[in-house]
């Protein structure tokens, strides 16, 4: 299984170790005895005319749909992160809640929908869906989005586009699943804003979750993975890689910083802003190149030769204005004699060579 958010495996997510193996397991039997698929059945027209309950229970759990299976699957484990982040009584307690929320949402859709087109919803597609999509709602407004690469300079895929993705290919499996979809949406808004106090009706109770503590978890614990390192103390695995990087940045900055100011110690530069800092590299262009000797200079009039470019105040002023750009002393003289003092082709020229 692919994996966006967060490290990789089922650790400290007994919950949706359990979810995955059971109601994919149950999936899997009801594919090879497929006489008892009908018990299974999300009939909304059996639940309001013959009274059969019992199929809000049995037809909201299990995926008779291989392929809804699969994406609901993904979707599971890449929502692993909630139970990780806020405990598994709480999110038993997010998948609780929206279960039953859902299960009012879904009869009310499909009422709304008999009398806005007439026409009447008989089944809708069976498994734990509804909650499922409601759990996009956290996914959405708690899980920070990183770019992770961009396609023809206007896509910018993230650490989230997948989720979405697999998302779309499940709503578009049916076609009365943008229904449960709309449940789930609703009844995850719902219960994470705290509509109605729906999160303190609607919870898992600490003796339930002991017993699930005690009996199921060291059936469905996994260990710690062992090839990834923990970083940082992000609740993430990328939140932990961005920290690592946060900090590897802050060390460079200021071992830039202590550079800068050995340097500034040994040749004190002019001027408001000290360019040494923000172009390190460029500051140490020609400190190992020899010394230039001064060429001979051919007998031409006095009137004819030119001022050396120490002895004039402006040329001065733009040597000491390149050395705080971060050139060396010896690459400005040079450059500024080129370009015959003009400071702009002095500074395209060292940046070029």
């Amino acid at each position: 299984m692919f994996t966006t958010t967060g490290s990789r495996g089922l650790y400290k997510a007994p919950l949706s170790k359990g979810l995955l193996l059971v109601l994919n397991g149950l999936t899997v039997m009801l594919t090879l005895l497929p006489h008892y698929q009908e018990m299974f059945v999300y009939n909304l027209q059996a639940v309001t005319q013959q009274h059969q309950v019992w199929r809000f229970l049995l037809g909201r759990l299990v995926c008779l749909d291989v392929k809804d299976a699969f994406c609901s699957s993904l979707l599971i484990y890449n929502f692993r992160i909630f139970e990780r982040r806020f405990g598994s009584r709480k999110y038993a307690s997010f998948l609780l809640g929206t279960w039953c929320l859902s299960a009012l949402m879904d009869f009310l859709l499909a009422q709304a929908f008999q009398f806005l087109f007439d026409y009447e919803v008989e089944e809708l597609p069976a498994g734990l869906l509804a909650p499922v999509f409601s759990l996009f709602v956290p996914f959405y407004l708690l899980i920070p989005r990183m770019q992770v690469t961009q396609v023809l300079s206007h896509i910018h895929i993230t650490n989230k586009s997948l989720v979405y993705i697999v998302g779309l290919q499940l709503l578009t499996s049916s076609p009365f699943m943008w229904l449960l979809a709309l449940s789930g949406l609703i009844s995850g808004g719902l219960y994470h804003s705290n509509v109605l106090w729906m999160q303190k009706l609607l919870f898992v109770p600490v003796w339930v979750s002991r017993i699930g503590r005690f009996i199921l978890e060291p059936l469905f614990s996994s260990s710690q993975p062992t090839s990834e390192t923990p970083l940082g103390m992000g609740a993430t695995l990328d939140i932990q890689r961005q920290q690592r990087m946060d900090m590897l940045d802050q060390q460079l900055l200021l071992a830039q910083y202590n550079e800068a100011r050995r340097n500034t110690r040994q040749q004190p530069q002019s001027g408001l802003f000290q360019w040494t800092r923000f172009f390190p590299s460029l500051r140490r262009r020609g400190q190992n190149r020899p010394p230039v000797q001064p060429r001979p200079q051919a007998q031409t009039p006095p009137s004819t030769q030119q001022p050396l470019l120490d002895n004039s105040p402006v040329a001065e002023e733009q040597v000491a204005r390149l050395v705080e750009m971060g050139f060396s002393r010896i690459d400005a003289l040079e450059a500024l004699r080129a370009s015959n003092n003009d400071i702009n082709m002095a500074t395209n020229f060292l940046l070029q060579h």
